[in-house]
This record gives structure tokens, sequence and C-alpha cells, in this order.
């Protein structure tokens, strides 16, 4: 399977990505690095297989294939894809945002000639989760790269980005594949059945990753199901501030169970590398790395969480995209196909103008979450606008 059968109904975007490996094939090694863009970003919306084609294309470029790269079978390839690549850096964050500790390590090796393969490609897949101070720090190395060094960066879209980093970047913008592709591709590849495949697809609008837990988790499922139930089910503030409660308290235990098992590990690892005991008193000089440590896992449990009630604020703006689509007698499919009669009910208890006034009210808390107001009162405010309206 060639690396570009997982970037997902992109076929303008795998098309120019290729031609650019191609471009770079075809020169000699002074004009390939000419050939080259030296700095990439890839942007499309949450789901839109954003870092899935960054890491197709920095597959190909170290490709050791002649007439097919990107083949998807030789070292090359495969080590680029699952990050072990000695020349294919791949920069996240699980924290809010990077820090600028985190940035400076990757210009320093981005000047480094490739050990192994045709080219240096540092991948950064949260581009937007850089403050400007930090762009700043990243900006010369952008600016300047060493002639075989290339840039992939990932964002939601271009405004996610400094102005100064994205006019140096070529940019390419991913769609929302079609569900039936995203289907597909979780039948070839997972063997999933291949109505649970469709259903799980249009629930996930698309988004790869959350249509492949949804298809085979049936906890998953379920959790989105109760979700989903929740605007029924409010009738007055009392309810509304109960539901905000129990959806932040959801958000929580999801995140500490994603984390908390790694957290563990993690701290026994670094306690071991101190030389030190489990439970025993740490002296001075090691409780800072300890601190340091502890600090680090609480910014990511405090994305972890995040994400999670932004992943529920999406579903819920599903929902009432249906109830709209529902009032208005639109020609088009269900997202949540699965819970029609909801829909249809949410439908007559209610008029398309307060449909409107819900979906802007979550859009709202979406945007007070993003901007670290406190994850509870944004979540009352929420639960409150979506309470049945004379």
């Amino acid at each position: 399977m060639s690396v570009w059968d997982q970037v997902v109904g992109q076929d303008q975007v795998v098309a120019t990505l290729r031609a650019a490996v191609d471009a770079s094939r075809a020169a000699t090694d002074e004009a390939a690095a000419r050939a080259m863009t030296h700095a990439w970003l890839i942007t499309g919306p949450p789901g839109s297989g954003r870092s899935v084609a960054a890491r197709a294309f920095a597959a190909a470029l170290q490709c050791t294939d002649p007439d097919e790269p990107g083949c998807g079978r030789c070292q090359a390839c495969t080590t680029a894809l699952a990050g072990t690549h000695a020349d294919v850096a791949l920069v996240g964050t699980e924290k809010v945002v990077f820090s600028i500790d985190e940035i400076r390590p990757l210009v320093s090796q981005a000047q480094r000639s490739p050990a192994q393969g045709h080219w240096r490609v540092m991948l950064m897949e949260d581009a937007d989760r850089m403050v400007e101070r930090t762009s700043n720090v990243l900006l010369k190395a952008i600016e300047e790269p060493p002639p075989r060094t290339v840039w992939l960066l990932c964002a939601p879209s271009p405004e996610d980005v400094l102005t100064t980093i994205r006019s140096r970047c070529r940019a390419v913008h991913l769609r929302v594949p079609d569900p039936r592709a995203v289907a597909d591709l979780l039948v070839r590849r997972d063997g999933v059945d291949p109505q649970v495949a469709l259903t799980a697809a249009r629930a996930a609008q698309s988004h790869v990753g959350l249509a492949r837990r949804l298809a085979r988790d049936p906890e998953a499922r379920e959790r989105r199901r109760r979700l989903l139930a929740v605007p029924t089910t409010i009738r007055g503030v009392g309810d509304a501030v109960l539901a905000a409660a129990q959806l932040i308290d959801l958000s929580a235990t999801d995140a500490k169970a994603a984390t908390e098992e790694r957290d563990a590990a993690e701290k026994a690892a670094l306690l071991r590398t101190l030389g030190a005991e489990a439970g025993a008193r740490l002296p001075p000089a090691l409780r800072g790395q300890v601190k340091q440590l502890e600090e680090d896992q609480k910014r990511r449990a405090t994305r972890a969480q995040r994400d999670v009630l932004d992943r529920a604020m999406v579903d819920l703006l599903s929902l009432y995209r249906d109830v709209l689509v529902v009032q208005l007698g639109a020609d088009v499919e269900l997202v949540n196909a699965d819970a029609a009669e909801q829909v249809r009910r949410l439908a007559a208890d209610s008029t398309p103008e307060q449909t409107v006034r819900r979906m802007d009210a979550v859009g709202v808390a979406r945007e007070r979450l993003a901007g670290n107001v406190a994850p509870l009162l944004a979540m009352e405010a929420m639960m409150i606008a979506l309470r049945p309206q004379a």
C-alpha cells in the first residue's frame, strides 16, 4: 500500500505533493534543493488528515524506491511513517501551547545535513499552538534553512499561524473528505463492518481518527449517544447546571483515563534514572526535576480535558445542524442518522431561529474555552442557552 493511500479524499493535495517529490527527484542534487519548496503550510479542518498528509509527504521524500516515491514498503517509508527515521523529526505537543524551550532545539536540529535520507524533514503537527514569541524563534530557521532541510507545518487554517511564518511557506489546504471515502478506508484497513463504518464516519464528520475509534469502541459510541441525549433532558436552569457539571466530570474522567497510566510510567522512569526509590524522600537537588515533570503532566491533562470538551461541543453542533436540516426541509443527509427520532423531536419543539441561537451558544462556549475561561462556567452558560425557550 502506497503512503498516499492513507490520505483520504484529498486528490488535489496529493497531486501537488507528489509533483514536488517528483520534481526534486528529477533534478540533480543541487537543483533538487532549489526545486523543493523549503517550507510548507498544510492546513485543513480537524480530521481532514493534515498530519497524515504531512507524514506521507515526509515518507515520499525519503523513499528509496526510484520508480515509486512513497512506495510504503521500503525501510525509509515505514520508519518515516512510524516516526523513527533519523532524518524526520515529528514535533507535537500535548500541552496547550509550545514553549520556547521546546522550539529552540528544533532550530539547531534543522541546521544539520541529513544523516542517511534525501532530506532533513521537520514536521510540526501543532503549528497553531505557538504564541507569537515562540513563532519568532522559529522564523529565522524557516527564512534561511539549509539547502536540504524541509519544514512541514500543520494547522487548522493559515490564520492560526503568525503572518510572518505563513508568508514564507507554500500553502496546501485539505478539505473535509466524503464520509463514504472514510468508511471505505475503515473497511479496507481495519476490517470494520461497512454499515458501522459509514455510521461512524458520518458521526465523526469525516474525522478519520474519531471514526475509527467510534467504529471499533462500543463504549465510545455509547458515550456519544448519552451526550446527544442531553438537550432533551434540559427543562430549566437547574437541569442545565447539572448537565454542565456532568459534562465536566465526564471530560475529567476521560482525560484522567487517557493520561493517568502514562503519567505513572513517566514518573517511575524518571525516578529510576535519578536512582531514587518510589515513595522515598527525594533530596532537594532532585525535587526540581520531578516537579517539572508533574507540571508538564498537569498541562497535558488540561489539554486532554479541553480536547474532550471541544469534541463534545462539536457533536452537539452536529445535532443542532441536523435539527435545522429537518426544520428547513433540506434534502441532505443527517450527520446523526442513528438519532433521527431525537432530531425530529427537537425540530418539532423549537423554531429554526431558536436552533440557530443554540448553535451560536455552543460556538461561543468553544471560543470561551479556547480563551481560558473556567470550563464549568463556559459549560453552564452554554447549557442554560440550550434549555427550551418560549
